[in-house]
């Protein structure tokens, strides 16, 4: 029953971790908190927030509330359960309550990655994140993302095509998808086992302040956070910086200079992020060793082929030795935008490597 009185304390705006903390210190548990005294309330939420937490307490039925999250099959998480994910709990005033949609049992598995990026996502980005989602679903890890558009769309499709399992953190209620147009991807996770998490009442609609708190839960329940294509604006910074809070160590994908969309993960590399230059970057890191047969076969199938003509074409060129930027553009006769992108793909699946003076080379 006492999770009934820490979804009372959830349903009432202005009440957070810090202040729910304090009142747990003062009342020793949610029950004792939610019947507490006008008087001994107000020493914790002071006049005007005691006033409305009183007014909001008698008209609330907390049996009935409880009910509708059984007939939506909605679970609750607090932080006085056992499964409430440990990684999350080692976080600052991490929130006092998950709703969750799916399988709650994956928020206490082990091994967390998030993978957040732009919305406008180019093509680069998005063979980026498939390939680097795809290596890490291939080591069990459970793939964290946001649900929006471009980036956080292909991780969590990515890691579903590969039979993974993914957890979308909402800055809504679980019960909603936003943006509304990823249903279908809100419908691929949950029927595969996944999880849709919010801090967020069910019912609840997106505002534009309730998404950076969305983007600390993504770092907070991931032991590292990628970052595979954003703008210097991009909100996957937020996580990124969230994750540095966290002392979680940070990923970004370099991408061209030329391209704005790159200029987020460049400058995350800039501040002391870890670039990942293969797939396998992130694994290696973590200290977590692949297998080896299935590496071995990937590098073998990388230096003999690409399944992307343009890619082979560059794997051509560049089998009669080192070529600069500049002559890989002329021959290949494309935009230096383009022939920066496939170098980077090339450079992450370990095909090709570049040196200090511009060349790349098998």
């Amino acid at each position: 029953m006492e999770d009934a009185y820490y979804l009372g304390f959830s349903l009432f705006p202005g009440i957070g971790p810090i202040l729910f903390a304090r009142l747990l210190k003062k009342f020793g548990d949610a029950k004792s908190a939610w019947h507490g005294s006008e008087h001994a309330v107000e020493e914790v939420l002071k006049q005007k927030l005691t006033k409305d937490f009183l007014a909001f307490r008698e008209s609330i039925d907390l049996v009935k509330e409880r009910k509708k999250l059984v007939q939506n099959n909605i679970t609750l998480l607090t932080l006085a359960n056992k499964k409430y994910p440990t990684v999350l709990r080692q976080t600052p005033h991490p929130p006092f309550l998950l709703y969750v949609k799916g399988n709650s049992d994956i928020l206490s598995y082990p091994k967390t990655i998030g993978m957040v990026g732009t919305r406008k996502i180019t093509d680069y980005g998005r063979r980026v994140t498939e390939m680097c989602t795809e290596s890490l679903v291939a080591e069990q890890f459970i793939i964290v993302s946001g649900l929006a558009f471009g980036v956080d769309a292909s991780a969590h499709l990515a890691t579903v095509k590969n039979n993974g399992k993914t957890i979308a953190v909402l800055g809504c209620g679980v019960d909603c998808c936003t943006p509304q147009t990823n249903q279908y991807v809100y419908d691929a996770i949950i029927k595969s086992g996944g999880a849709i998490v919010s801090t967020f009442p069910p019912g609840q609609s997106a505002t534009p302040g309730s998404f950076p708190a969305r983007n600390a839960i993504i770092a907070g329940l991931s032991l590292a956070v990628v970052v595979t294509e954003g703008a210097a604006d991009s909100g996957a910074l937020i996580t990124a910086n969230y994750a540095k809070k966290f002392h979680r160590p940070v990923f970004a994908v370099p991408g061209p200079i030329t391209s704005s969309l790159s200029a987020g993960a460049n400058n995350l590399l800039k501040d002391g992020a870890i670039a990942v230059t293969k797939a396998h970057d992130i694994l290696d890191t973590l200290g977590i060793m692949g297998h080896q047969k299935t590496l071995n076969t990937q590098r073998n199938q990388h230096i003999s082929k690409s399944d992307n003509p343009e890619e082979q074409s560059i794997l051509s060129i560049l089998e009669s030795g080192p070529l600069h930027f500049d002559e890989i553009v002329r021959r290949m006769k494309k935009d230096s935008k383009t022939i920066g992108s496939l170098l980077s793909l090339l450079e992450l699946k370990g095909m090709i490597k570049s040196s200090a003076d511009g060349k790349y080379f098998l």
